[in-house]
């Protein structure tokens, strides 16, 4: 899962990468809104978190002019002076939470993976792909309407492919999401744990290995 974080102030855009980088994300910065829009037009992101007081164009106004460019992307707000009329305007103005400084890295994290799985979920708390339905929520998988087992590691290796489907996921990022488990995971174990849910998916959905880059999920050819 990608993130971008629109904030201008070096040291809390430091603090903030490092802390989601800890926590599996994959995450890119820009200082301004200008900057953000130019990110956003070229990359695919899974969320951008927003600093209210930025220079030029504020958090605000982006999100604004993000909502009015019919843009769907989940926008986390990062606001120094919270007031329930600054909560009411950001969230009338599109932005889906906000999170006052100073705060804990990891509510931060946890708020993240919260907005990225209600972007990807159906109304039943599903993330349907090709025959899989994914139950996030309860980490159950079914294919075909028949469950299928997975262990704690597996299902975060298909978690991770399936909020990423069609794009690659590097290796690297599949062993930090893994490390949660076992901070001494290797690349090697990553590859078995990639191969223990290739095997469960069959025929269902394809994990393509992509040399020198990561791993792929997508539906079965025709």
């Amino acid at each position: 899962m990608r993130i971008l974080v629109v904030e201008d102030n070096d040291l809390v855009a430091d603090a903030i990468a490092r802390g989601l980088g800890i926590a599996g994300f994959a995450v890119d910065r820009a200082p301004s809104a200008e900057l953000a829009a130019t990110a956003l037009a070229a990359e695919h992101f899974d969320l951008a978190v927003v600093d209210i007081g930025l220079p030029g164009e504020d958090g605000l106004t982006f999100v604004r002019r993000l909502r009015r460019q019919g843009a769907t992307l989940p926008v986390l707000i990062l606001t120094a002076r919270e007031t329930v009329a600054m909560r009411v305007e950001a969230l009338d103005l599109g932005a889906d939470d906000f999170l006052m400084k100073p705060f804990e890295q990891t509510e931060l994290a946890a708020r993240c993976r919260a907005l990225i799985r209600r972007a990807n979920l159906n109304t039943n708390g599903q993330l349907n792909f090709g025959r899989l339905r994914i139950d996030v929520a309860g980490r159950q998988l079914r294919i075909d309407d028949k469950p299928v087992e997975l262990t704690g590691r597996e299902w975060l290796v298909l978690e991770c492919l399936a909020f990423s489907a069609g794009r690659v996921v590097s290796k690297e990022r599949l062993q930090q999401t893994i490390a949660r488990w076992d901070q001494a995971m290797t690349p090697n174990a990553v590859e078995v744990y990639v191969s223990r849910v290739r095997a469960k998916l069959a025929d269902a959905a394809l994990i393509r290995t992509v040399r020198g880059l990561g791993y792929r999920l997508d539906e079965p050819e025709a």
